[in-house]
């Protein structure tokens, strides 16, 4: 997996991968990091906010107002990030709004180039065409389970979507 360590004379008390059960940065900062693993992402921006129930490394999220969470699904409306670890209810830690990143998709999602819509299944993506769930700015970059089981690659630039939006 990805190894992201911040860019710049910047630093946190909260790695890009770990999560707080108290706020160790201010909700909303956006920062910068680069992926220092094989896996070899490059830079990317992330956005520290308070994590939902049933959050796990890689599920997909829409943001709040109040920088809190909520795990996408169906019919959502807002920004989107990918999650960075396991922030569950009453815990603080850092989601993905751009760069290249692992995101989890349903068992049937075979995308690479293509859309990426919500779905019923909450934090997950698949490329079926779902009418008013199309993801913007999140291309799949790579079928599920690259590069890990349940997980497929993305390349994002700040993803959001209205449930209105077609491809």
């Amino acid at each position: 997996m990805s190894d992201f360590k911040f860019v710049g004379s910047l630093t946190f008390d909260q790695a890009i991968d770990e999560t707080s059960t108290t706020a160790k940065v201010p909700l909303g900062t956006i920062v910068q990091a680069k992926d220092l693993a094989s896996t070899g992402y490059g830079i990317a921006e992330f956005i520290y906010l308070k994590g939902v129930a049933s959050t796990a490394v890689g599920s997909w999220v829409t943001i709040a107002d109040n920088s809190t969470t909520a795990l996408a699904v169906a019919n959502a409306v807002g920004q989107v990030a990918v999650a960075m670890s396991a922030c569950v209810a009453s815990n603080w830690g850092w989601y993905q709004i751009s760069g290249q990143a692992a995101g989890k998709v349903l068992t049937s999602f075979a995308a690479t180039g293509g859309d990426a819509y919500l779905t019923a299944t909450a934090g997950s993506l698949d490329d079926a065409d779902v009418a008013g769930d199309f993801v913007l700015n999140a291309v799949p970059v790579s079928a599920i389970d690259t590069p890990s089981t349940g997980l497929a690659e993305f390349q994002l630039n700040r993803p959001s979507v209205s449930n209105g939006l077609d491809d």
